[in-house]
């Protein structure tokens, strides 16, 4: 009922509203609170780090520096916890409870080079899983409170004391249920340890039942310090308004980053506050830096998924950004307007409470704005004239500044973010011709900036003949190049029982099940390459380090992201017993062929797996030791190393050839 009662209020303000005032001295709404992205949930970004310079400087400087590309005011990553969570899985800053390293993974560089381009800069941490330790075994992170208090406290301690970040908010568990009990727990030892300036974002789900429990428990509302939802479709809930916190749109977007994705964030960067009340919107994801055959491919504000070539994208998203974000900033307010313009479309105007005015018009049509969860009010976009009559403070205002994009959603040939010099104001009133699926910018700031950097090389495809001997160490990183973790961890590591060839290797190194943010393998994957690959040989080395354990190499392999567990492809199996199994799937439920190896644990043995149209073989140790397998399906994948089930197990003198 509480949607119906939402929605006819909010349609019949858009149906009455009049000119556009603009008038500081009848009181300032909400304050803006910033326009940001999430690095995470997960592996979103993984490719960037093994960007070559200056491509990576560049690609970085679009999404944080101010005034120059999307200049985001909040960045909001990921605290890894060695699962699945969409596109790959980061790792823990914890494996296991004695196992503190803040060196891990690249969430900590890509926090620092946010800071390092705009200081300001906001920061977010985000559990979506949890080490197996933290659940005691169980897939539930409460059962222990005071364990996953301990464990994500740990991670805001080591920004500060490793990296010199100050972490500004921290959620509970990513789209999952909210424990009161953890939140007041929580709140208590942050403050315990003096980060009382970290602030609580709860739940990073739904408006409820979060809001509800919150004016139902004063302690609880006490704690919380933003009711976070994600993907709210423009609105909110009676309860979330009556709790008088600030609401966000902690997750949104999550559109594939064209016109049509444009359109999305261009209305709901407006209409979430215009609806909804709420005073921050953080679009999943930041840039889609992974293999774009994951899940949600390209769902980034840009993409930049070639390291191997520097190729990289600025897409719409960028530029829909760079119009409210290079003229406003947090801790600005938004002013008292209805926000529906009379013929479709909404606006807002905020000010910095020191006579500068930004005014953001968007006029997108429904039919083009798919969004993963669209706005709920079903009205139609029409041109039309918008007047903005400006009083109080901006009253003497002569001219605005104005910025302006057009998307195509036929063609794609759109204008962005396209300076038009400054409008006259006549005594106060600026009359704007609004057309359809265009956004505007009206300022009294002149800092905006649309200078691209050169063209970045042009894209290529992963190289067919690719070696890897994890000799070459990148310091930021703590994983190898071009690997994106699908299950389990795979990170670089110093093998001092082998004082021979085998010192530097790469290791998987997650031996428990952790607390899963989705139905997740039982046997841990890293796929590299090209999806397009067909006829192969890949070799590897590989050391069993227990007898539970197993090693395997794949072709083929046709899935990935959150679709892991039912990926298909080519994988040959070694184990500590002595067999070997060659089978169409991850699971190991299809067996195409299986024998005796003689492989034994805590012993190197190569092995080596070719695909040559419907035909498959394998060696070991450079002897042939199966071959004339039929493989029918999949017709082409990524190649692959892994392990059976969650067990130390190392890799080195990676290579595949592909034809």
């Amino acid at each position: 009922m509480w949607l119906w009662r939402v929605l006819a209020l909010q349609l019949g303000a858009a149906v009455l509203a009049g000119a556009c005032q603009l008038d500081d001295t009848v009181g300032l709404a909400a304050e803006f609170d910033g326009i940001g992205a999430i690095s995470g949930g997960g592996a979103t970004s993984r490719l960037l780090g093994n960007y070559p310079e200056p491509y990576r400087s560049q690609i970085l400087d679009y999404l944080f520096k101010p005034n120059f590309g999307a200049a985001l005011h909040i960045l909001k990553v990921e605290i890894g916890g060695d699962a699945q969570t969409t596109d790959g899985t980061e790792p823990s800053h914890m494996h296991y409870e004695d196992d503190a390293n803040f060196f891990r993974g690249y969430e900590w560089w890509l926090m620092k080079e946010a800071k390092k381009r705009n200081p300001n800069i906001k920061l977010i941490g985000l559990p979506w899983a949890f080490p197996g330790w933290v659940g005691r075994g169980k897939n539930w992170p409460y059962n222990y409170p005071d364990v996953t208090v301990y464990y994500v406290v740990s991670w805001i301690m080591g920004a500060k004391k490793y990296h010199d970040l100050d972490i500004d908010y921290v959620g509970i568990w990513n789209e999952r249920t909210c424990n009161q009990q953890y939140v007041k727990l929580l709140r208590y030892t942050l403050d315990k340890q003096e980060l009382q300036r970290v602030r609580i974002i709860a739940c990073d789900n739904l408006w409820e039942p979060i809001s509800f429990e919150m004016l139902q428990d004063s302690e609880l509302r006490e704690v919380v310090d933003i009711i976070g939802a994600h993907y709210p479709g423009t609105i909110t809930t009676h309860d979330a308004l009556s709790t008088g916190k600030k609401l966000w749109a902690s997750e949104d977007y999550s559109t594939v980053n064209n016109e049509v994705g444009a359109g999305c964030w261009a209305r709901i960067l407006n209409q979430n506050f215009v609806n909804g009340n709420m005073t921050s919107t953080i679009a999943w994801n930041l840039i889609a830096s992974y293999y774009k055959e994951l899940s949600y491919g390209e769902c980034g504000l840009m993409s930049a998924d070639e390291p191997w070539s520097g190729h990289y994208t600025v897409n719409s998203p960028i530029w829909i950004t760079a119009h409210t974000t290079q003229f406003t900033q947090p801790g600005w307010h938004y002013l008292k307007v209805d926000g529906h313009l009379k013929a479709g479309g909404s606006y807002v105007a905020l000010t910095d409470g020191r006579g500068n005015i930004t005014i953001i018009i968007e006029t997108m049509t429904y039919r083009h704005s798919a969004c993963i969860r669209p706005p709920l009010l079903p009205y139609i976009v029409s041109p039309q004239k918008a007047t903005f009559h400006l009083k109080g403070s901006f009253s003497k205002v002569k001219a605005l500044h104005m910025w302006y994009s057009k998307l195509d959603f036929t063609s794609g040939n759109s204008t962005l973010f396209q300076s038009l010099g400054p409008r006259n104001v006549t005594e106060g009133v600026l009359t704007v011709n609004l057309g359809l699926d265009e956004v505007y910018t009206l300022t009294t700031l002149t800092s905006g900036s649309k200078t691209p950097y050169p063209d970045p090389p042009p894209s290529r495809s992963f190289p067919s003949n690719y070696t890897d001997d994890f000799n070459i160490r990148n310091p930021p990183f703590s994983l190898a190049p071009n690997f994106a973790d699908q299950t389990g961890v795979f990170e670089y590591f110093v093998n001092t029982s082998d004082p021979g060839k085998h010192v530097y290797t790469l290791r998987q190194v997650v031996t428990q099940r952790p607390v899963t943010w989705v139905i997740d393998s039982m046997n841990p994957i890293s796929v590299i390459g090209n999806y397009n690959w067909v006829n192969l040989t890949i070799t590897c080395d590989v050391y069993i380090e227990s007898n539970n354990g197993g090693a395997f190499v794949a072709g083929r392999v046709n899935k990935g992201g959150e679709y892991t567990l039912t990926a298909e492809g080519i994988f040959f199996w070694v184990f500590p017993d002595g067999t070997y199994q060659v089978t169409n799937d991850l699971i190991g439920n299809k067996v195409l062929m299986k024998g005796l190896s003689g492989v034994r644990a805590h012993a190197w043995h190569t092995l080596t797996l070719t695909l040559t149209g419907s035909n498959a073989s394998g060696m070991l140790n450079g002897n042939p030791l199966w071959e004339n397998v039929t493989i029918n399906e999949p017709t082409n994948g990524w190649a692959a190393i892994g392990t059976h089930s969650f067990e130390f197990t190392q890799f080195d003198n990676f290579h595949v050839q592909a034809s």
